[in-house]
């Protein structure tokens, strides 16, 4: 992986991360950490960025973005970005 897909994937990540809303509804287990985070950021910012495809050189996925920060899966890299991306109306 070169620096370059790290940097978009950090990029596409920073644009995600800030969009969220105010109040998250929750799993217990924190499974729905993904889909509750990015709602509350396009809520509260308009809207997410590109989708991957829409690039002409490849992405990491989601999953693959998870690994690359040592997190279980989408709840926790939803869950890690809301703690992280200074958007008070994320959280999870």
């Amino acid at each position: 992986m070169n620096i370059r897909t790290l940097a978009g994937a950090a990029g596409v990540l920073g644009l995600t991360a800030t969009l969220a809303v105010a109040t998250p509804a929750v799993a217990a287990d924190g499974s729905n950490c993904w889909g509750v985070v990015s709602s509350q950021a396009a809520r509260s910012d308009g809207g997410l960025g590109e989708h991957s495809s829409s690039f002409d050189e490849p992405r990491l996925g989601l999953g693959n973005v998870a690994r690359l920060f040592g997190v279980d899966g989408l709840g926790g890299l939803g869950s890690l970005l809301a703690s992280i991306d200074g958007n008070d109306a994320t959280s999870c």
